[in-house]
């Protein structure tokens, strides 16, 4: 875990792509795109399945590292319409049965609109964002609050880092900016684009199982 002040509030970084509020008990995740592969397969793409079943465990194993009593996701936690497939449902409501004390709310994104909210039995709590928690407030874009630093995703941030000659490394990141924070996509299904960062900007890098600052002279302008 990295640990770090934010907005007068102790957070800490997981390299499981998710961030912890110790003081409210909360970990915040963004972008989860649940059946996603689903949604692929429908379309005559050859996928196999077990991403969902994957990621429930890296989010079980975040949730045991920070003891947890909340769950907070900013956004996509079903990827489409498509994807509401029978096994994606059966795996996350098996999961569910494991965490039942655990409360879930999920800020509405922009899949999320497609897709719909996912079914009562789940007990996830659906709202419109902005949520407010402390100091934050927890919404899927990063577009700025007027009085609260912005805890999103959408975004999907990676950056770039430059080595000798002509090697590269693309690396999904957590990225705070003066207003606000962009989470990673906690799916490892998923694309994203190159983060630039702007001057004041705190990256930090998941390099395998460990988080990391980025210095701005090492990523790509």
């Amino acid at each position: 875990m990295f640990n770090l002040d934010v907005a007068g509030e102790p957070v800490q970084l997981s390299a499981h792509r998710a961030l912890f509020l110790p003081r409210f008990s909360t970990l915040v995740v963004a972008d989860l795109h649940w059946g996603k592969s689903a949604t692929f397969r429908a379309e005559g793409v050859p996928l196999p399945p077990g991403v969902t079943a994957s990621d429930l465990e890296r989010l079980s194993d975040a949730l045991d590292e920070t003891c947890a009593t909340r769950l907070v996701i900013v956004g996509d936690l079903l990827h489409a319409r498509a994807g509401r497939h029978e096994r994606t449902l059966h795996a996350i409501a098996q999961w569910r049965v494991s965490r039942e004390n655990l409360e879930i709310v999920l800020v509405r994104g922009n899949h999320d609109a497609h897709a719909g909210d996912p079914p009562a039995a789940l007990n996830i709590a659906c709202v419109d964002g902005p949520l407010i928690i402390g100091p934050f407030a927890c919404q899927h874009h990063p577009t700025p609050h007027e009085s609260h630093y912005v805890l999103a995703g959408h975004l999907h941030p990676h950056v770039k880092l430059r080595g000798p000659g002509r090697q590269s490394l693309r690396l999904p990141c957590f990225a705070f900016c003066e207003r606000g924070a962009i989470l990673p996509a906690f799916t490892s299904f998923t694309g994203g684009g190159a983060y630039t960062p702007g001057a004041g900007d705190r990256v930090f890098a998941i390099v395998e199982r460990e988080v990391t600052q980025i210095l701005p002279a090492h990523a790509e302008r």
